[in-house]
């Protein structure tokens, strides 16, 4: 049950950070990707690619704890 939790919450933040990841602005950065690649340095985890990363990393261990706990 705890996997599927952690599957579904990772899902969940992955879209969340692709949305984010096409919105988001920031003070610097001419191309979209600059700009994303400038707020995960001055944001961390609050970002869009943070976010997207975190719920790729949720994804991995809930599929591994489905599989190993």
């Amino acid at each position: 049950m705890l996997g599927l939790i952690g599957i579904v919450f990772g899902i969940v933040l992955t879209a969340w950070g692709i949305y984010r990841m096409k919105t988001d602005d920031a003070l610097f950065g001419k191309t979209q990707k600059r700009k994303n690649i400038f707020n995960l340095f001055l944001m961390g985890e609050a970002s869009g690619i943070g976010q997207f990363l975190g719920g790729i990393v949720c994804v991995i261990l809930g599929v591994a704890y489905l599989f190993f706990g």
